[in-house]
């Protein structure tokens, strides 16, 4: 299960799952803490109406998911024929306070009068192992308390017309043979328990009689704070103010945002470009972290989730920002970089969003030597991005600000980190995580992001500086011939063995073809590029049902179907879509494209990879660097449609 909705504030993530329900929700940053039970708990909807009860992921429902196209505004349309009853949720996340609004209206489809009953159920794991949380019913202000520490939820609901939730129950939920309190509301009546403690879970219930053909609106919220007090204090806020006031202030500044670039937005695939710079703004943490992607479904078959701060996948993810001219969220994760960056002069393999180091399966040995656990085109990718901010802004204070304790260090670790056998830049690794070698994507980052520090160096007037990295890169683009196979592609990359020799892995990877192109910069006339595309369009393209690129040859990673060498991925696809865009080959550029749009979900979102046999999405959804490629190549295309 992915994410086809995604909602935040750059404090507050909720993540809501294919039937529209709350399955993730991350608070204080986006990303961490996820206070559900990622595994397996999401909240649920039910509605009681001439004494048939049902909930919402029954499968007795039609749903559809989509976001409004300029703003982080759920549209949640969910219709039972049986009951004769619609819902249509707009969710969203308020840009004043960190708290979820579901803004719904309910509607009687029969032609007479009915009492419908809704009942909103929460579960929340705000202790990691599903112990110690305590929920309470609060009767000053009326609403359900859930916390542990420093963490306080506070939930309510009401009609426009100020008629407030009239029952509600508290219970454990998982634990001691009990399923949860949200069975208690399956008779459509709620046993008014007023707390418990351990692993806990909560309902409440509206009702209201709507004439036949008619409809009525409720808000529900759900207000994460950190005390008590501050948490009440919004519900009141909210409780005294007309709460629809509150959805088009979070529309009108969401607009705002969308139209605040110096650039406009081009109307080429305008509903899909939108949505996409929405997802990549929704994973952008206010303190500069971006995360990969809030999904947190992915837990259930792996060991860990994409909730970090990749410095690669952050680059890439504000690449589309800064190329329309939304510079903020650029610079705080410049900053957050800064922050992070090792002493010597390098980044780490991700981060948390709140800045500590994130966990990895690096290790810092291999064989009988010492080596550092890092993928140095994260480095290098970030100080190019720098330069590619430059480049829009011009605005040399911040480049000032960050040269002596970003670019510099960060240059000088690169121009050292080289071996004297090949004078290419030492073993680390790939950017897929995955092999520890000397690769032609990163030795293709090392150029760029030295000739990036170079250039800053001058505009910053330390020609030494300038000179030293120069040459660097220079001295690097000499040897990249050296990662060129005889049969007529860039390889995966190499690894200098203990005994001196040399062991090449000749696998052919799409970022052999984009690291040459994009970042090494090689003239498009440079038949090495046009081999290697060659080689791409032969070995990796098309090769499965599902059509698209792989990322190489042989690619496990998600692979469930072992007829086929790897599964189609969004970033491998858009990057030989902007290869033949820049070659001028538009048609075949266009036809790449075409097969990622296909790949949306009706709300927008992209999934990392998909099945290769039916092209079901896999791994996360939605995968930030997937939505970065499209705006990019989206971006590109448009320029040839006008």
């Amino acid at each position: 299960m992915g994410r086809p909705v995604v909602l935040s504030n750059g404090q507050l993530f909720v993540g809501l799952d294919e039937s529209g329900l709350v399955h993730d929700f991350y608070y204080p940053y986006v990303g961490l803490e996820n206070l559900t039970n990622a595994r397996s708990s999401q909240h649920k909807i039910g509605i009681w109406v001439d004494g048939q009860f049902s909930w919402t992921d029954d499968g007795s429902w039609h749903i559809e998911l989509d976001f409004e196209e300029s703003a982080l505004i759920s549209s949640v349309k969910l219709a039972n024929d049986t009951l004769g009853i619609g819902l249509h949720f707009q969710d969203y996340i308020d840009q004043e306070h960190n708290a979820l609004i579901r803004h719904c209206t309910i509607t009687n489809n029969w032609d007479h009068e009915r009492e419908v009953r809704i009942f909103m159920h929460q579960v929340f794991q705000i202790s990691r192992m599903g112990r110690g949380d305590t929920a309470m019913y609060v009767p000053d202000d009326h609403y359900i308390l859930d916390y542990k520490g420093r963490y306080c939820l506070l939930i309510a609901g009401r009609f426009d017309d100020g008629t407030d939730f009239d029952q509600y129950a508290v219970g454990n939920y998982a634990i001691e043979g009990k399923a949860g309190t949200f069975k208690d509301a399956e008779d459509g009546e709620l046993s008014a328990n007023a707390v418990e403690h351990g692993g806990v879970d909560s309902v409440i219930r509206l009702r209201k009689s709507i004439p036949g053909q008619a409809s009525a609106i409720f808000d529900y919220w759900i207000i994460a704070a950190s005390t008590q007090n501050d948490a009440q204090s919004i519900h009141n806020s909210f409780k005294h103010h007309p709460m629809l006031s509150r959805l088009e202030h979070t529309r009108s500044n969401w607009t705002q945002w969308m139209n605040s670039g110096e650039v406009a937005i081009p109307d080429f695939h305008a509903r899909s470009l939108k949505h996409s710079l929405l997802v990549i703004k929704a994973h952008c943490d206010d303190r500069g972290s971006v995360l990969a992607s809030g999904d947190s479904s992915i837990f259930n078959y792996g060991r860990d989730y994409y909730c970090y701060c990749w410095p690669r996948d952050a680059a890439y993810a504000l690449w589309p920002l800064i190329r329309l001219g939304q510079y903020r969220e650029a610079r705080n994760f410049f900053e957050f970089a800064r922050d992070t960056m090792h002493k010597d002069g390098y980044l780490m393999h991700k981060y948390q969003p709140d800045r500590a180091i994130g966990s990895t399966w690096h290790p810092l040995v291999h064989g009988r030597r010492k080596e550092l656990a890092i993928q140095e085109d994260e480095t290098a990718s970030v100080v190019f991005m720098i330069g590619e901010y430059f480049e829009a802004t011009n605005d040399h204070a911040f480049v000032q600000s960050m040269y002596h304790s970003f670019i510099a260090p960060c240059a000088n670790f690169m121009a050292k980190f080289i071996d004297e056998e090949t004078g290419l830049p030492h073993a680390s690794y790939d950017l897929w995580e995955e092999k520890f070698l000397t690769s032609t994507y990163t030795v293709c980052t090392v150029i760029a992001g030295l000739e990036t520090a170079a250039k800053l160096a001058k505009v910053v007037e330390t020609p030494d500086d300038a000179i030293k990295w120069e040459r660097a890169a220079a001295s690097i683009r000499d040897n990249l011939h050296k990662l060129y196979h005889a049969d007529g592609y860039f390889v995966k990359g190499f690894l200098i063995q203990e005994d001196g020799s040399i062991e090449f892995d000749n696998t052919l990877d799409i970022s052999s073809l984009y690291g040459p192109f994009m970042y090494a910069n090689l003239p498009l006339d440079d038949p090495r590029l046009a081999s290697t595309a060659k080689h791409v369009e032969e070995r990796i393209t098309n090769v499965t049902n599902s059509g698209g690129v792989l990322r190489y040859e042989n690619d496990n990673y998600f692979l469930t179907n072992h007829q086929y060498i790897g599964n189609p991925w969004v970033v491998s696809t858009l990057w030989l879509a902007q290869y033949y865009y820049t070659a001028g080959n538009i048609d075949r550029s266009r036809e790449l494209l075409d097969w990622a749009l296909a790949r949306e979900l009706p709300s927008g979102v992209l999934s990392e990879q998909f099945d290769p046999e039916t092209a079901a999405p896999l791994g996360v959804t939605p995968l930030v660097w997937s939505h970065a490629e499209m705006v990019n190549t989206l971006l590109d295309l448009s320029k040839s449609d006008s």
